[in-house]
């Protein structure tokens, strides 16, 4: 896949295309620097992936805390980033890869700033599961959802 573009492929659609054994659904979207823009596109790119998957409002909490991440990433990094959204037989992976080293920390919001401060406390919140993991130049950020959860 080239960079630069996004894909929402199905496992049909890896099957036949390359005859190897189906993988789970998948989403890869490469984020300019400093593209706000990207959020609601990937809202949507993710919103399509999800079309038919897990209970109601499991993918409108998603939807949530991939906006959260790709902003984070926009916003505190000066460099491109990487969203990628798997969907599996356990649920949805969602991680955000960007090429800064600094760690992201929850921090209790200050009351004056409005509604900076809080993406990674919804994150921390709603999830099943989440964290950071260090990579080579940089880090990924990730949640995780089962489909079935309340």
């Amino acid at each position: 896949m080239t960079y630069g573009a996004s894909s929402v492929e199905t496992v049909e659609d890896r099957a036949a295309s390359a005859g190897e054994h189906a993988q789970p659904p998948q989403l890869r979207r490469r984020l300019g620097r400093a593209d706000l823009r990207a959020v609601p596109e990937a809202r949507r790119a993710l919103r399509e992936l999800l079309r038919h998957w897990g209970r109601p409002g499991r993918s409108d909490i998603a939807e949530l805390l991939t906006s959260e991440l790709v902003t984070n990433a926009i916003v505190h990094t000066d460099r491109e980033a990487v969203l990628t959204a798997s969907v599996g037989p356990d649920g949805l992976r969602v991680e955000v890869r960007d090429f800064v080293a600094r760690l992201p920390r929850p921090r209790v919001p200050n009351a004056d700033e409005c509604t900076n401060g809080r993406g990674l406390i919804l994150v921390q919140s709603l999830a099943d599961a989440w964290g950071v993991r260090a990579h080579g130049v940089g880090k990924a950020v990730w949640f995780e959802l089962d489909a079935g959860a309340a």
